[in-house]
């Protein structure tokens, strides 16, 4: 992947589009994709080298969150790389929570007892709620750590015990990238709730997703779509359809593809952006056949 150019998605010719329909989600990619982790199968090549998508400023933040209030936003996703790699991460998530239900994605490796204290604070304090999904591939530490990094296993699960303990209820977020060898009796969404239930989650939230031909698994998916293909489909159900992304550069369709010039609808505000996204990547045929949405359920 290579950094955004200064092109819009409407330069994407030929591609079949999906309508906007409302602005139910917003997803802001805080930390770009700096991450301290550099996972095989990332959606968008993070990794701890210098980001090819830059965090965002404080400022941008903010802009964002009010003009989406103003629109009437129904849920705010802070994304990256590693969202609690930007240092004012706590206090925009407590900007967010007053404008509404706010979910941080993280890989819970950086997460400290103080830090799930102030995430329970900013919980009891906030108008709306909070959730935090934390990513975790397998139940196994050796298959895990082979996708996300030796020691990665060990400190996720110290993580979701640090937020069990606050009473945040985490939701842990799998790729079905190790299925076929670790699904185990009653598949990956089984397997993972008795392991969480293993380690002291009272009540597991699980959510798996499909492995998508981006980040470091791009040119391994299907063809673009076609307007045949999307024959008798019905767009408005795509996420793109009521869901906008605040990155660096301007706002894009969709969370996964945040960051490349055929994604970007709008170089400045979230109004600018309301028209029909280009269906014009590989990663977007994975939610037309599975109805695939980045959302916590």
């Amino acid at each position: 992947m290579t950094s955004p150019l200064p092109v819009l998605a409407a330069e994407t010719p030929g591609a079949p589009t999906a309508p906007f329909v409302r602005l139910g989600a917003l997803w802001i990619q805080v930390a770009g994709t700096w991450c301290n982790l550099e996972c095989t199968h990332c959606l968008n090549a993070s990794g701890p080298a210098d980001p090819w998508l830059k965090p965002l400023a404080p400022a941008v933040v903010h802009d964002a969150l009010a003009e989406a209030e103003q629109l009437g936003v129904r849920e705010i996703y802070f994304t990256g790389g590693e969202p609690f790699l930007h240092r004012q991460i706590l206090p925009l998530l407590e900007a967010s929570l007053a404008v509404a239900p706010t979910t941080v994605l993280t890989n819970g490796t950086l997460m400290t007892g103080a830090t799930a204290a102030a995430l329970r604070a900013l919980a009891d304090c906030a108008r709306y709620s909070l959730e935090i999904r934390v990513s975790l591939d397998d139940a196994d530490e050796a298959r895990n750590d082979r996708v996300r990094g030796a020691g990665a296993f060990a400190r996720t699960v110290r993580a979701l015990q640090l937020l069990e303990a606050q009473g945040l209820l985490p939701i842990v977020t799998a790729t079905e990238i190790l299925q076929d060898e670790a699904a185990g009796e009653g598949g990956m969404y089984e397997g993972f709730h008795r392991f969480l239930r293993g380690i002291g989650i009272a009540r597991p939230r699980v959510k798996i997703i499909p492995v998508f031909a981006v980040g470091r698994l791009e040119g391994r998916g299907s063809p673009p779509l076609t307007d045949a293909a999307l024959e008798g489909f019905d767009r408005s159900m795509l996420q793109c359809a009521d869901a906008r992304v605040v990155a660096e550069g301007g706002v894009y369709a969709c969370p996964i593809l945040a960051g490349l010039p055929g994604a970007r609808l709008s170089g400045g505000g979230l109004a600018a952006s309301f028209r029909p996204a280009p269906l014009y990547h590989p990663a977007c045929v994975t939610c037309h056949r599975t109805g695939m949405s980045c959302r916590n359920f």
